[in-house]
């Protein structure tokens, strides 16, 4: 299966448990892999045979600024489903969310959750 990437797409939105989360909001990133077999689009050099890179970045953009979720993974979930449901090329998809600056305590590079659905 081909594979096509968008990565790093950054959001500041309100998710998460605690009431100062939804308050002050909070800095997400995500990235995102497609796969699809990408050969007729190829052949035809066509984008209507593709995935159409900015569609990818709307489509996330909405499920992050649109709702307010508690859990990563309930982002995540989401912006898998939206994606199946928009590109019916696409067989399965690969979603990481990744949170920064996750209101606990210690010393580390993120917090995230990445999880892969596919239409079977």
């Amino acid at each position: 299966m081909d594979k096509v990437f968008v990565t790093g797409m950054k959001f500041y939105t309100y998710h998460g448990v605690f009431p100062e989360e939804n308050k002050l909001g909070q800095r997400f990133i995500v990235d995102v892999v497609l796969e699809a077999d990408l050969k007729e689009a190829a052949d035809r050099d066509d984008i209507e045979k593709s995935v159409d890179y900015g569609e990818v970045y709307e489509v996330t953009k909405q499920v992050l600024e649109g709702y307010t979720y508690r859990l990563v993974e309930s982002i995540a979930e989401e912006v898998a489903a939206q994606l199946l449901n928009t590109f019916s090329i696409v067989e399965r998809t690969t979603v990481k969310v990744i949170k920064p600056d996750p209101p606990i305590p210690g010393h580390y590079d993120h917090v995230a959750i990445e999880i892969v659905r596919s239409r079977r």
